[in-house]
């Protein structure tokens, strides 16, 4: 997995990382069933130029993770559910909960070049006339 996320090209990196799922598939399909569960996504960073901190803060989940995790225990205290609406402000105090455990983030200065990167990308294809569904494939951004 190192030797594919860090090759200089994303499309071979990618390319690699399913290589080493299909090998993972008898003798651990978990892991490889977790190498698949999201590769276009996993080389974003590196399709976007980014490098350093900021990098390297993209490309770890455990923020979101520990968000749901926080949201998820405070809803978990509630005993009844009444209605959709009733999950969606439960939901979003368990987010405000989490919210209080968050930190700086360490690649602040860093933010104006991902902006950059992601108008340009935005951009260029755009004028490849692709598509919202090509920017998503490619980038795993939602447009």
């Amino acid at each position: 997995m190192t030797e594919a996320f860090h090759h200089p090209d994303p499309d071979q990196g990618l390319a690699n990382a399913r290589r080493l799922a299909s090998e993972l598939d008898k003798a651990s399909p978990d892991a490889a069933g977790s190498i698949r569960e999201g590769p276009p996504e996993m080389f974003t960073i590196r399709r976007l130029g980014m490098t350093g901190t900021l990098a390297m803060t993209l490309r770890s989940t455990n923020p979101v993770e520990l968000m749901i995790s926080i949201a998820r225990s405070t809803t978990g205290k509630v005993k009844r559910w009444r209605d959709g609406e009733m999950r969606r402000r439960w939901c979003a105090a368990g987010i405000l909960e989490a919210e209080k455990s968050f930190r700086w983030f360490r690649a602040y200065r860093q933010m104006p070049a991902l902006v950059k990167q992601l108008r340009a990308h935005a951009t260029k294809i755009s004028k490849d006339d692709l598509g919202t569904v090509t920017l998503h494939a490619h980038t795993g951004i939602a447009a």
